[in-house]
């Protein structure tokens, strides 16, 4: 009879740990889903803002005998906007290559229309994600104007709506992850308490015979590492399983960024230890804190 016992408590034991694990799993793999789509989010997020471009064009009008004083002129603007820190990238066209653009943009190749070259020299400026949001931007432009021979800047102003709107979206799913991460440590926090509720007897018992609250802590807490790993693990495992099948459906690669993955990994295994130690250590303080009586009412 005795032995029956001892293994059906063995069998609740078990099935109890499962449950904590399988728990801790699938809330971990919702939380890491979430910050997959926020990293990759965003990855495209920067590379869209980063093709938004600003045009500075040079004078136009002079005396074709300063030609190479203008040109020595615009070569130092050139080098001046690419140590500028808002700049991502640039591109220099001439006014033989901007009569050329103009041609094959209007689909026009008779010489009679273009005598010379009608169009200034310019740079073609990207700059970084960090400086596309207006108030950045319109402190790039003033920036970019004050440049020894730069004549007009000019930017896309529909692009820049764009991508003030993307700043907005990844504010929306950087909400949703918060959303998420309180909602991990409930989910957690709920599954750990009911193990411990499950042991509340035994943990007074071993209080009334004289063991320490610190003794008594240790094994659950050493418990608590345990399948707080295991949840982790596995729900990591099940995030990149999903995360390799979706990414090769779709034909792109599987890590772009290892930095940000590795602290992805961290980050779960950290919220996973974290929240199952904390949630143990209190709700065994809980009952360590009780009377008899209020462990049939609890």
């Amino acid at each position: 009879m005795a032995k029956s016992v001892e293994e059906f408590n063995k069998k609740r034991l078990r099935s109890s740990n499962i449950t904590v694990v399988v728990s801790i799993a699938l809330v971990l793999f919702l939380l890491g889903l979430m910050g997959l789509i926020l990293i990759n989010a965003q990855k495209y997020s920067d590379y869209l803002k980063e093709q938004l471009v600003v045009n500075a064009y040079f004078e136009e009008n002079y005396d074709i005998k300063d030609s190479a004083k203008i040109a020595k002129q615009e070569a130092v603007a050139v080098e001046l906007i690419n140590n500028m820190e808002a700049v991502k990238r640039t591109k220099y066209i001439t006014k033989k290559m901007a009569t050329a653009e103009a041609k094959k943009s209007l689909g026009i190749d008779a010489e009679a229309l273009f005598e010379e070259d009608i169009y200034p020299a310019s740079v073609e400026v990207s700059l970084k994600a960090g400086y596309t949001d207006s108030i950045k931007t319109a402190s790039v432009l003033k920036e970019l104007k004050a440049i020894p021979g730069i004549k007009e800047v000019k930017n896309d102003t529909d692009s820049q709506k764009i991508y003030d709107n993307l700043n907005k979206i990844l504010k929306w799913i950087l909400g949703f992850c918060l959303l998420f991460l309180i909602l991990a440590i409930v989910l957690i926090n709920n599954s750990i308490r009911l193990k411990v509720f499950s042991k509340r007897f035994i943990i007074k018992t071993m209080q009334l015979v004289g063991a320490k609250r610190r003794f008594i802590l240790t094994p659950f807490i050493k418990e608590a590492l345990i399948l707080g790993v295991l949840g982790a693990a596995i729900g990591l495992l099940a995030l990149f399983g999903v995360w390799y099948y979706f990414t090769t459906a779709i034909k792109t690669p599987f890590v772009q960024d290892t930095n940000q993955y590795i602290w992805l990994v961290v980050s779960i295994f950290g919220v996973g230890l974290f929240i199952t130690v904390l949630s143990t250590i209190i709700a065994t303080w809980r009952f360590l804190k009780s009377n008899v009586d209020d462990l049939y009412y609890s």
